[in-house]
């Protein structure tokens, strides 16, 4: 069940079995899955001229958390659409983690892949 042409996810999730299933449910919904095992993977792929529609990310990784990682690549997109999965929200939600003025959904685990896929959709405003 695609919607239009395939989008490309840059997902950044350091558990690996979280990141195996997560990329195997994008994939059967019809994403295409760039998969960094941090932020600091997911940044230096973007950096080097990985092209991707949407961010997927954790917030707590080693080497760069998720928050930095948007802030990052929101500074050269602003309009990047972000779907923040996190074990630990924080305080003020989504709100705290907003920078540039693009879409951005915050999802707290466990959360199964159908969620994940409405979320990435919506932010990408095919939803």
């Amino acid at each position: 069940m695609t919607r239009g042409a395939a989008l490309r996810v840059l997902m950044a999730e350091d558990e690996p079995l979280a990141a195996e299933v997560i990329q195997e449910g994008l994939v059967e919904a019809g994403f295409e899955v760039l998969a960094a095992n941090d932020g600091q993977e997911a940044f230096d792929l973007a950096s080097g001229g990985a092209g991707f529609d949407l961010l997927l990310t954790d917030l707590k990784m080693p080497r760069l958390g998720g928050k930095e990682l948007i802030a990052k690549l929101r500074a050269r997109r602003p309009d990047l659409p972000v779907v923040v999965m996190t074990g630990y929200p924080p305080p003020n939600g989504a709100a705290s983690l907003q920078t540039g003025r693009g879409p951005m959904r915050l999802l707290t685990k466990p959360i199964g892949i159908a969620p994940i896929i409405a979320a990435l959709w919506d932010v990408a405003g095919r939803g």
